[in-house]
């Protein structure tokens, strides 16, 4: 059985072997310290879900409000690196966007993601905007991605 909920403080462990599952291939390592400050405190704050899969974290991410009032930005989505490719990505993606779309006053989201799965979020209608290469670290370049809603 599959279950989307709200994340809950203890949930960290859970959530942070999602991100070493996608180490080094969609994470640095050198993420991880930012992943978990996340998870002390804008995951309590922010709308950020968890899926489980018969009582196991297998997923999450989150969105948030831009300081313009007018973004949403998509944060720390990931799913289990041996999950890949069964659609958690993609209920995860749709949601956060539904929600997006859903708030008053919002015209487009926003997110910044890894040569390895910006094409993931181009299916969806995200567009680059910027593309640094090695912008997260070496070997992983950091593409800003757009998807206008109006």
């Amino acid at each position: 059985m599959i279950l989307s909920r709200t994340y809950e403080p203890e949930d960290m462990a859970g959530c942070l072997a999602l991100f070493d599952s996608n180490t080094p291939r969609f994470f640095d390592v050198s993420e991880r310290e930012g992943f978990v400050g996340f998870l002390k405190d804008q995951a309590l704050r922010w709308p950020y879900q968890v899926i489980e899969r018969d009582g196991r974290i297998v997923g999450c991410g989150g969105h948030a409000v831009e300081p313009d009032g007018v973004s949403v930005a998509l944060c720390w989505g990931m799913v289990d690196n041996g999950l890949h490719g069964q659609g958690l990505g993609r209920v995860l993606t749709e949601a956060r966007i539904a929600a997006a779309r859903a708030t008053p006053g919002i015209r487009c989201v926003i997110l910044n993601t890894s040569q390895h799965t910006q094409g993931f979020y181009a299916r969806f209608g995200f567009e680059a905007e910027k593309v640094t290469p090695d912008g997260f670290a070496p070997g992983i370049d950091r593409w800003d991605m757009v998807l206008r809603l109006d």
